[in-house]
């Protein structure tokens, strides 16, 4: 079930100590998502209590507002959505962990900036954890292993409060990122957290990247 504001209210005080509810939503079509969000976000309140968001999307091309088209795919028949988030193109698909962040930053401190390395540097502790070393690159945002993309991140910020998120590539198939220029990089390689040994299907690990997030914005 998508989830509006409405359902989701406690005192002001308590939900600034409190960390995020997370929410397993299994696979939701992304326009759904993309509407909730917008929903949540115009009905909250002071005393609305943060949300974690964790789904899979059918397979669709998500542009940020800056996106342009000469990034957009060239052949094929997957969809392309316009959204108001920030960054170029990039794909969603079956077995992508997308934990969607409905955050309160003024009530918790952060800036936009901050928000996004938060998100950032949950991944790599998640993927560190298991093995796997992972870090940033400057001016991209997101998280790499070995210079290949594994996790792509977007935000939109509307009345104090922000939603979009991270989507995190766990056991995909990878080839409509090759039909467009990911996050406007032509050429960018992309890769997944199975072609690195890692265990869990993308509901596990979204649900473990979620609860990472969540305890970050607890200690806030």
């Amino acid at each position: 079930m998508l989830v509006s504001a409405q359902t989701n209210r406690s005192s002001a005080p308590a939900a600034a100590r409190q960390a995020p509810v997370v929410r397993l939503l299994g696979v939701v079509d992304y326009a759904d998502s993309y509407a909730a969000m917008r929903r949540f976000t115009a009905e909250r309140t002071a005393a609305t209590g943060d949300e974690l968001w964790v789904l899979e999307h059918p397979p669709v091309y998500t542009s940020g507002i800056a996106g342009r088209p000469e990034h957009f795919p060239r052949a094929g028949s997957i969809p392309v959505v316009r959204a108001d988030r920030g960054g170029q193109i990039t794909y969603h698909g079956p077995g992508q962990a997308i934990v969607y962040a409905l955050v309160n930053l003024e009530r918790r401190g952060l800036t936009v900036r901050g928000m996004v390395t938060l998100l950032e540097d949950a991944v790599i502790g998640l993927l560190a954890d298991r093995g796997v070393a992972a870090g940033k690159r400057p001016g991209a945002p997101g998280v790499y292993v070995h210079g290949a993309k594994i996790a792509a991140l977007g935000l939109r910020v509307r009345r104090g409060g922000c939603y979009h998120g991270v989507a995190l590539n766990v056991d995909m198939d990878l080839s409509p990122f090759s039909d467009i220029d990911p996050c406007g990089y032509p050429g960018l390689a992309v890769t997944q957290t199975s072609a690195h040994g890692v265990d869990g299907d993308a509901r596990a690990l979204g649900d473990a990247l979620a609860r990472r997030i969540a305890a970050r914005l607890e200690s806030r």
